[in-house]
């Protein structure tokens, strides 16, 4: 496969992804903000969105104090925020056309019917009618493309990439979310609460979980009370956990050895050992050693991995 067609295919399935991960960030943020809070509370929240995608600085410069409403519209509609929910189904939708012979008809009016559909949501005002209405449909299309993606497109190169794509922006996006959300909780995760304390954490991990779409999950796994450490066991380690570390490592690893070349020995093997790491690791010893430590490094190598996907696939050899 031409290089240019794989990092477009990689690229799509990425935006799209990011996409989704975006909009059930907002869905949660904009539900617990329905809930009394002080301001305080709720201020914090809306800087951890930004701070999970590292856009506090370039909203602050072009908003300046952090409000939910425009939190909300920078990050569904700026078109100058590369990661806003427009600007990603834009880029993946674009990334889309240009390898529209890669695709399936299905899976290119898939990518297409949403980019206009969210034009016409946007311009006729349905965002700010009902935002979780919307945040719903973004997922669903989402949903939609991926399983017509697996559902229609040969298993072949084109697909794995695809796949590449999807997991490594699913195993980012969980990591941060994991990290911001831990870090927004003031309290010790072991120490004494106040019941209202306990309340608002309720609220808090349940939110969190309902993100990921974890809440029915972590009910059917551990049938208890939510705990802190027991919400990060399942979205770091379960491998049974569709959008946990775990998980989304093991189909980035299962998809990078489908398209394994000459020079991509090296990175299967650390994306192989980042596998290993999950796989048998302790929630635990993660917890002991510091749960910030263990995200940060995590998203150093995933990061790391993608430079090294670009290098070994993306990028046109020079000759």
């Amino acid at each position: 496969m031409l290089s240019r067609t794989a990092d477009h295919l990689f690229w799509m399935a990425r935006y799209t992804e990011r996409a989704e991960n975006t909009a059930r960030m907002l869905d949660v943020n904009y539900q617990t903000s329905l809930l009394p809070q002080s301001a305080a509370v709720a201020q914090v929240g809306w800087q951890g969105l930004l701070s999970i995608s590292e856009l506090v600085p370039s909203y602050t410069a072009r908003h300046g104090d952090i409000e939910p409403s425009r939190v909300m519209e920078f990050m569904v509609k700026d078109e100058t925020n590369p990661s806003s929910i427009l600007s990603c189904i834009r880029a993946a939708r674009e990334n889309a056309r240009a390898v529209r012979g890669s695709l399936t008809t299905e899976a290119w009016e898939t990518q297409n019917q949403t980019w206009l559909e969210l034009n016409r949501m946007l311009r006729i005002g349905e965002f700010e009618r009902d935002p979780g209405q919307f945040f719903e449909w973004v997922k669903f299309r989402s949903h939609l493309s991926r399983g017509v993606t697996v559902g229609t497109m040969l298993m072949d190169e084109a697909l794995h990439f695809m796949r590449l794509g999807t997991f490594l922006e699913r195993a980012d996006n969980t990591a941060r979310l994991v990290d911001v959300k831990f870090h927004a909780v003031q309290s010790d995760f072991f120490g004494a609460a106040t019941e209202q304390d306990q309340e608002y954490d309720f609220y808090h991990w349940s939110a969190i979980l309902r993100s990921v779409s974890g809440f029915e999950i972590y009910r059917k796994v551990y049938r208890d009370v939510i705990k802190p450490e027991r919400v990060a066991d399942l979205l770091i380690l379960r491998a049974d956990m569709p959008r946990s570390l775990h998980a989304s490592m093991n189909e980035v690893v299962q998809n990078l050895g489908m398209v394994a070349n000459d020079q991509s020995a090296e990175t299967l093997r650390r994306a192989g050992k980042l596998r290993a790491d999950l796989q048998y690791g302790s929630i635990d010893e993660i917890l002991a050693t510091g749960l910030h430590a263990f995200l940060t490094q995590f998203l150093d190598r995933v990061n790391e991995l993608g430079v090294r996907i670009s290098r070994d696939f993306l990028v046109p050899a020079t000759t």
